[in-house]
């Protein structure tokens, strides 16, 4: 799911985190992603608005920092849900059944990697290695790791979390 913005208005406040996230680069043109990085940290994701609003001021094109962002999975363009949920798909993981539990929970959230659910509860992100070969397939939630998950266990991890 894609979220829009519901104030397109920036306040003073926003321009003014925005034009300080600016000056805090030695060349904005040439340090984009460093920029959408500091932008993100700010917001915790990435509203159209202030993109518009950082490329508006620095000069350079909305098309380049959107095609950034959407190029590289580290940055969110919907608003990240109150808890994240991570599921690794490194070798090991992989192997023991990491696309099971990854396509169980998206079943369940009725998400797909990279969103969040409507009520803005959980958001779901795949990485590479969460550095527990020994406990896959595992899953994080939170910081939280739970290891040896099988897609029986899904629901009852994630009421935990309700």
């Amino acid at each position: 799911m894609k979220e829009e913005d519901t104030n397109k208005e920036l306040s003073w406040m926003e321009k003014n985190e925005i034009e300080k996230i600016i000056r805090s680069v030695e060349d904005p043109k040439y340090q984009k992603i460093e920029l959408l990085q500091k932008l993100q940290g700010k917001y915790k994701w990435l509203q159209d608005k202030h993109m518009e609003y950082l490329a508006e001021t620095t000069g350079i094109s909305y098309t380049d920092l959107y095609g950034i962002a959407t190029f590289y999975t580290q940055f969110k363009l919907h608003p990240p849900g109150r808890h994240k949920i991570s599921v690794c798909m490194g070798t090991g993981c992989h192997v023991k059944g990491g696309k099971k539990i990854l396509e169980k929970l998206k079943d369940i959230l009725d998400i797909d990697v990279n969103e969040t659910t409507e009520d803005r509860r959980f958001s779901l992100d795949q990485v590479r290695c969460l550095g527990c070969c020994g406990l896959a397939p595992v899953i994080d939630i939170d910081g939280e790791t739970f290891g040896r998950v099988s897609t029986k266990e899904i629901e009852g991890i994630l009421k935990e979390f309700k």
